[in-house]
């Protein structure tokens, strides 16, 4: 047996399916404008960390530099510091000398330091910066904290004796402390600047990733509702002719019917499921945007005319009065729509056991009424009269359905209103060639 989970997936609908794609795109695009943001920060971050203690250094090494052309050596090479303590004040920033022991390079002695340095760092602090210094043969900087606990940055510079061989270690160090409160503060002010923009940024780039998701994917779910309302339509309408048949089949089977008359019958059924799949398909056609609308000009007065002489009327009156028209339009939509009112009038516009009477109008503003005087438009059904499924007296109203999509592709209207004779009015208004 499958894990659950692939039960569940199983049962998705299309559209379900469209939704989730839509949710994985936003957050895949929010992912990616998050993984862009995060990695300008941390190189923003970095890189205002790095200046803030490249200023520091570079402060401290002129310090230092400038101190180091104040020392002086006596006749024996003992250094002499009087200069140094009268003309700098070493007690802000803190100035410290080590000299480095003849025996033992890895031992320092402190050969001056300030009596009440503006910064207290301890001991053991300038000693390990004395001793990298030396080591490393060259200057050294990092980060350290006072013995309050105050951010300061230690900078130690070697010195060498004035007659040292080239291969000689250093003779003492020069170690100094700069405050690093400020620049850290403003550090990490910038740290929550940018983080608190990242954050407001990948959101901004979710909501946008979720508006263009959400357009990319509407036309899949409109093909989706088209998909349905077709497949719905077609077993709605298909549904009744076909249980027509089977019964008709049945008795015919049981020896019940005339076999002409069954024929006829038969024929008839086919004809009817024959209209209704060809209207289906044009109205799926129309929703769906794949019926090109021809326009050109068309004799609307001629069409209607043709329309009507076609038209089974069995013993129903259609009068047409009509004036020569010029309409743009699509030949083909418009007798199919034309004919669709007019099968809709000699179907319901009258009594039952009452022949139809029919009255079309055309006129030179491109209106066109189809009137008819029956029993009229119920009023449950007038508002929504043109969706499918709806006509008011138990048939799909798809014909009315085809008529009103092919007066809005040509940039019509189809309204339906109580006529004169008390049946129903509907007019059609097309463009004119004017």
């Amino acid at each position: 047996m499958r894990p659950a989970r692939f039960r569940r997936a199983r049962t998705l609908t299309p559209a379900a399916r469209v939704l989730r794609l839509r949710r994985r795109i936003s957050l895949l695009f929010a992912l990616t404008s998050a993984v862009g943001l995060i990695a300008m920060a941390v190189l923003a971050v970095r890189s205002d960390s790095g200046r803030w203690r490249e200023q520091l250094d570079h402060t401290m090494d002129a310090d230092t530099s400038w101190a180091l052309g104040l020392l002086e050596t006596d006749e024996d090479g003992r250094l002499v510091l009087d200069v140094l303590a009268d003309s700098v004040d070493t007690a802000c920033p803190p100035l410290t000398v080590l000299l480095v022991a003849p025996d033992d390079p890895g031992a320092l002695t402190v050969e001056h330091a300030p009596a009440k340095p503006c910064l207290t760092v301890g001991r053991a602090v300038v000693q390990e910066a004395g001793r990298a210094a030396v080591r490393a043969d060259g200057v050294r900087a990092f980060d350290g904290r006072t013995t309050d606990g105050e951010p300061v940055r230690v900078f130690a510079q070697p010195f060498y004796a004035p007659e040292a061989a080239d291969d000689a270690g250093p003779q003492g160090v020069l170690v100094t402390v700069a405050d690093a409160s400020a620049p850290q503060d403003d550090h990490r002010r910038l740290v929550w600047l940018v983080t608190g923009g990242c954050a407001v940024l990948v959101l901004l780039s979710a909501a946008v990733g979720h508006v263009l998701s959400g357009r990319a994917v509407r036309p899949a779910l409109a093909a989706l509702d088209r998909q349905e309302a077709f497949l719905a339509d077609a077993a709605h309408d298909l549904r009744t002719p076909a249980a027509s048949l089977r019964t008709l089949a049945e008795t015919a089977l049981r020896g019940e019917t005339d076999g002409a008359d069954v024929h006829q019958r038969t024929l008839r059924l086919a004809e009817g499921m024959g209209r209704l799949v060809d209207g289906l398909l044009t109205r799926a056609r129309l929703m769906s945007g794949t019926a090109a609308v021809a326009r050109q000009p068309l004799r609307l007065d001629q069409l209607v005319e043709a329309v009507v002489d076609e038209a089974p009327t069995k013993g129903h009156r259609v009068r047409v009065e009509a004036e020569e028209t010029v309409v743009v339009a699509d030949p083909d939509l418009v007798r199919r729509a034309v004919g669709n009112l007019l099968d809709n009038a000699l179907a319901h516009g009258h009594a039952p056991g009452v022949p139809a009477d029919v009255l079309i109008t055309v006129g030179r503003d491109g209106v066109l009424t189809v009137e008819d005087a029956g029993p009229g438009l119920p009023p449950e059904v007038a508002g929504a009269l043109f969706e499918r499924f709806r006509s008011g007296s138990g048939s799909t109203g798809l014909g009315l359905s085809i008529a009103s999509w092919v007066a809005h592709a040509h940039g019509g209207t189809l309204a339906a209103e109580r006529g004169e004779r008390g049946g129903a009015r509907f007019v059609l208004r097309l463009p004119t060639s004017d």
